[in-house]
């Protein structure tokens, strides 16, 4: 298939092990990628270069990292001068939003890939949520997709006059292993991937908050040893 008979795609790319599969999956569907990362004021700048290190790896088209400052309204330990958890007990508050939840950023997010999807010709944008191994964030759920694409449909040129918006989440229904699994068979190197809340400026990962935790659990639950750069 030549790179012009490709479909576009716009795919939100964080740096972790999530989007990393994200990204392999659309390409393996032979989709052509354009990531997009959001420097949106989180702790520490290395999930950024995770980013484009990972986009440039899996054959992305374009990387594209574009900034929006929500460290200036807070309300999350990413965004604010606040502890993140660590150690916690999941099953304790598994009913809780926990302070790592930064308000309305996927919603953000999904909104600025919606207007680059609509300037590329795109009608594909992907992102790498999960409902199952995930901490508990109301936009990583089925329903929050579900609206998101009923909204891009009514409140763009693409959804009105065009091919119509359609909102990828592979990874909903995965486990963490599932998706450790699924890098392995994709061939990802998830040793160039940062998920850590607080990783240092090497991009090595605490191992402590729940980020490192889940996906420590992955790999064990799939049996595959961790490639993860601890402190």
């Amino acid at each position: 298939m030549s790179k012009n008979s490709l479909r576009k795609a716009v795919v939100l790319v964080s740096g972790g092990m999530d989007s990393a599969v994200t990204i392999a999956i659309a390409r393996e569907q032979g989709y052509e990628v354009y990531a997009l990362s959001v420097a949106y004021g989180q702790r520490h700048s290395a999930e950024l270069e995770a980013s484009e290190r990972v986009s440039h790896l899996l054959g992305a088209a374009r990387h594209k990292t574009v900034s929006v400052d929500l460290r200036s309204i807070g309300g999350s330990a990413l965004t604010a001068d606040m502890d993140v958890p660590l150690d916690t007990d999941q099953n304790a508050s598994a009913d809780a939003i926990p302070v790592t939840y930064v308000p309305a950023r996927n919603t953000i997010m999904l909104s600025i890939a919606l207007g680059w999807a609509e300037v590329l010709g795109s009608s594909d944008i992907w992102c790498g949520v999960n409902a199952v191994d995930y901490s508990g964030y109301p936009d990583c759920r089925p329903a929050f997709i579900d609206a998101f694409e009923q909204l891009a449909n009514v409140a763009t040129k693409a959804g009105v006059e065009g091919a119509g918006i359609r909102i990828h989440a592979p990874l909903m229904r995965m486990s963490k292993a599932d998706i450790a699994r699924e890098g392995q068979r994709l061939g990802i190197d998830f040793s160039v991937t940062v998920s850590c809340y607080q990783a240092d400026a090497e991009g090595r990962a605490c191992g402590h908050c729940d980020a490192c935790r889940l996906r420590a659990q992955g790999f064990r639950d799939a049996g595959l040893p961790d490639p993860t750069r601890y402190v």
